[in-house]
């Protein structure tokens, strides 16, 4: 069953009752990265792993996890090699009610990018204490998907 969560803007990625924050150092530019993530809706099954499908749609995209969940998003802001962020519209998964993330992107001297991550979302009480519980896990995640990523646009093997 699909559930509508409630919309949520920007503001909401530094309000939110669940904020977790995760960041990489990438070799590659910012600009490959920005595109990774805001253009190459396709690609993004190639590089991170939790995601088992995803195409872009008219406001965003529709994602499929491993796992089953899916859900489709609408791009909240896009500013080219700077930040890429959008909100959870629906989900097939009951317990949240509102759901954003938020890709900071900074250019580093060396030529590469710092990469942060920010998944922000909100549910009734049980629904916070599994987000937080899944903390470390989505970390894990993340940091595998930053080195594939890296790896996938400097065209070195993922460490």
């Amino acid at each position: 069953m699909v559930r509508r969560l409630r919309p949520v803007e920007l503001d909401f990625i530094a309000s939110a009752p669940v904020r977790h924050h995760y960041a990489a150092g990438l070799a590659a530019p910012a600009a490959d990265v920005f595109h990774a993530l805001a253009k190459d809706t396709a690609g993004w099954p190639d590089w991170f792993g939790a995601v088992a499908s995803a195409r872009p749609v008219e406001a965003g995209r529709q994602v499929a996890l491993v796992g089953g969940i899916r859900f489709t998003e609408t791009v909240l802001a896009r500013d080219p090699d700077e930040r890429y962020a959008y909100r959870v519209d629906t989900v097939n998964v009951p317990g949240l009610t509102a759901m954003a993330e938020e890709w900071l992107l900074t250019a580093l001297p060396s030529g590469g990018t710092r990469l942060r991550w920010t998944f922000a979302a909100d549910g009734p009480a049980a629904v916070r204490v599994l987000l937080h519980a899944g903390r470390a896990a989505m970390g894990r995640s993340f940091h595998q998907a930053a080195r594939a990523l890296d790896a996938r646009l400097t065209g070195r093997m993922a460490a």
